[in-house]
């Protein structure tokens, strides 16, 4: 995943509103309507939400006659979840590697006293 595509993602799930609309779609398509009912928000903000997940691929729009469904897309999600993977198993290892970050092996033990 390009940074761009990651910062976009990243910056979509910021928003607690987006995230209830992912979570909305995990469970099936949805109508920009449906999506909108919980929310005390405009049906054009609603839609002004889409665009920012459309546009980080979590969220992709069919046509089927008069009714645009709206349907999360995994790939972005998954993307995210890999490069979060990624720095997790990393820090692990660090931690694996140093000990318990409040044990005698913590960075601030091991540091020498530097006053004078």
């Amino acid at each position: 995943m390009s940074p761009d595509r990651l910062d976009a993602t990243f910056a979509a799930l910021a928003d607690p509103t987006r995230r209830a609309i992912l979570a909305r779609l995990a469970r099936g398509e949805a109508s920009v309507t449906a999506l909108a009912a919980p929310f005390d928000l405009s049906l054009p903000a609603i839609s002004k939400h889409l665009k920012v997940l459309e546009r980080a691929g979590l969220v992709a729009r069919g046509r089927e006659a008069q009714w645009r469904p709206c349907r999360i897309e995994p790939a972005a999600l998954e993307a995210a979840g890999a490069w979060i993977e990624r720095y997790l198993r990393l820090s692990e290892a660090r931690i694996d590697r140093a000990g318990t970050p409040s044990g005698p092996s913590s960075s601030r033990e091991r540091r020498p006293d530097r006053r004078r």
